[in-house]
């Protein structure tokens, strides 16, 4: 059964992503809020299927943790998931993203035009600097910095040394930072076909404060991530993954 809901799930899901696409592609010809709204809707519609198809709900805790305007925000990054949520769950998300998502017809067109963060990952210390520029430029416009510090999707129990990029951030724009921890690849897991049944919970923690060391920083957020992340998944398996 759940095979068979995941197929609904994932074929619905590309409809549902293909139609989006194509109906915003004017948008394009004009200001770029038209296109961040599309996304807002895009991803809505994501949380709809996956309650109808697979039973799947979403819960989101520590809002009282999320400013409105300019942040930096470091989230787990375990499921294709939080690459849609964050187009609902903050208001005009600048997410950091490498520099070869722009040459994807459409799907490039809009990451331009919305002004996410592009890096070149061969780049080095230029690419460093490229995204600290482009982070400064986004918290000057008061928008949300999205940042995944494992640089990839990483299995449920699976740890990953952090990027330079996110300590660069922290130190470079002199910015608090709110860790995120969630339990996505519980229910719907990296490189898999499929979407469990459950209720998937992304958690805003406390700010870790601008101003500190770089390696104290480093082990701040990751303990931080890391610890809840794993408070999450075991929750998460305890009520509704079965035994």
């Amino acid at each position: 059964m759940i095979f068979l809901r995941s197929c609904l799930f994932f074929v619905t899901f590309w409809l549902w992503s293909i139609f989006m696409n194509l109906l915003f592609l004017p948008m394009l010809a004009f200001n770029r809020i038209w296109i961040v709204r599309g996304q807002t809707v895009w991803s809505k519609g994501i949380l709809v299927l996956m309650q109808a198809a697979c039973g799947l709900k979403v819960e989101v805790r520590g809002t009282e943790n999320l400013p409105k305007g300019r942040a930096l925000l470091a989230c787990k990054h375990q499921s294709i998931f939080e690459t849609t949520a964050f187009h609902w769950l903050v208001e005009d998300p600048a997410v950091i993203l490498k520099k070869e998502l722009l040459s994807v017809p459409v799907y490039g067109w809009y990451c331009r035009k919305t002004k996410m963060i592009a890096v070149d990952r061969k780049g080095h210390a230029s690419a460093l600097r490229s995204m600290i520029s482009q982070a400064e430029q986004a918290l000057e416009d008061e928008r949300q910095i999205i940042i995944f510090p494992e640089g990839t999707r990483t299995a449920v129990d699976d740890e990953m040394p952090y990027q330079p990029g996110i300590a660069a951030l922290y130190t470079k724009l002199d910015t608090p930072v709110i860790p995120v921890a969630l339990n996505t690849g519980l229910f719907w897991p990296r490189k898999k076909f499929m979407c469990r049944p459950g209720v998937i919970i992304i958690e805003f923690l406390p700010a870790i404060e601008a101003g500190l060391k770089r390696k104290d920083f480093v082990s701040k957020l990751k303990q931080s991530i890391d610890d809840n992340t794993s408070r999450l998944v075991a929750e998460g398996r305890e009520k509704y993954i079965e035994k």
